[in-house]
């Protein structure tokens, strides 16, 4: 901890009051936002979500959930329909059901303290930290990748920190606690802001901007030139990849969607039914094992429509599309929450991940040419 903490905190705070980013969950200076339900809001968003793609998602949610109990009151399909696209689909079932609970509970107000709300889904100690500091002036720490990334070259810690080494985050956190305690109160939150912006502006993870930098003179890092080699984290474990197989079902004209279980991954979103290949088997095999598992039903499967690929945070999925139609029995949800049989001009409302997403819009394309005809 270096001596000139008090001069530290003082040009940190003061670059925040001249240069404070403008965004649409603060207040508009550098007081900081005072509407606790934003707060939140915004920062269960910005969990492994950039700025940029944030904020017109939180633009459109605030504009039909403007407030905790209009959220509670929302149907969950509402509230994954405008999470559709941001990712991380737990994020939105959690803030869904903690709006529930703090309405139930805390009589429609956000807890005030930290302990409290890391009661409620979706709120670790991160997000708590952030909350109780930027909302309710609380001498809070908070440790978003970029407030980490700063204090990890700030004071050149050179252990690996991050989830996955818990002895080096353990330690920064106590960093964190003490800079923060070390504040006059209330200041916590414009400290923990500013420290964001400055990882977001100058800190940056590749090529950060040292000379310009409002705490360049207090570095460790940068005064040993070792500031691009922090963090250090430990090393990646590889991403498995996964190969799975989806049924285009048609019947008279529809579509069948199964709606997935409400825990686990995308919960409570829509899909195309099917699922991973298993060793040694092709994809009609594949697909009319997953169809009788899921649906209990036998189908025939045609045409290749597509090849769909994307990144989880833990592995990859190719997706294989095909045309089918049933021919035997009569879809049961055994293994999903509901089915539907659609039209192709209602699939956009469903919500959907990513590669069903994908699908529908192509399968909406292919209906719309064939209609030109």
């Amino acid at each position: 901890m270096p001596e000139n903490l008090a001069s530290l905190s003082a040009a940190l705070l003061e670059w925040y009051a001249r240069h404070a980013r403008r965004l649409p969950w603060r207040v508009g200076d550098a007081a900081g936002p005072v509407d606790s339900y934003a707060v939140w809001v915004s920062e269960i968003m910005l969990q492994q979500t950039r700025v940029e793609t944030v904020t017109p998602y939180f633009e459109r949610w605030m504009s039909r959930f403007p407030d905790l109990a209009a959220l509670a009151a929302a149907p969950q399909q509402d509230v994954l329909s405008l999470w559709e696209g941001l990712g991380y689909y737990s994020r939105a079932r959690n803030l869904h059901k903690a709006a529930q609970m703090v309405v139930a509970e805390y009589h429609g107000e956000l807890p005030r303290d930290s302990a409290s709300l890391r009661r409620l889904p979706g709120i670790g100690r991160y997000t708590a930290g952030a909350i109780a500091s930027i909302a309710f002036g609380l001498n809070e720490a908070a440790l978003d990748g970029n407030i980490r990334r700063v204090y990890t070259r700030l004071f050149d810690i050179s252990e690996p920190v991050g989830s996955r080494a818990p002895d080096g985050e353990r330690r920064l956190w106590e960093l964190a606690t003490t800079i923060i305690q070390s504040l006059p109160p209330g200041a916590a939150g414009n400290f923990n802001q500013a420290l964001m912006d400055l990882g977001a502006t100058f800190c940056t993870p590749r090529k950060p901007s040292c000379p310009s930098c409002p705490l360049a003179e207090f570095c460790q890092a940068r005064a040993a030139g070792v500031q691009e080699e922090r963090p250090v984290e430990p090393p990646r474990p590889q991403v498995p990849r996964i190969t799975v197989a989806a049924a285009v079902i048609r019947r008279q004209g529809l579509i069948l969607l199964a709606q997935r279980p409400f825990k686990g991954l995308l919960g409570g979103l829509w899909e195309f039914p099917g699922g991973k290949l298993e060793a040694g088997e092709d994809f009609i095999a594949c697909l009319q094992r997953e169809i009788c598992e899921e649906l209990q039903a036998e189908i025939a499967v045609g045409a290749q429509l597509g090849v769909y690929r994307h990144a989880y945070t833990h592995f990859k999925v190719t997706l294989h599309a095909f045309e089918c139609h049933l021919t035997q029995g009569e879809p049961q949800p055994i293994e999903a929450e509901q089915i539907r049989w659609v039209q192709v001009q209602q699939l956009l409302d469903f919500p959907m991940g990513k590669i069903d997403r994908q699908i529908s819009r192509d399968l909406l394309a292919n209906a719309a040419s064939q209609s030109t005809f």
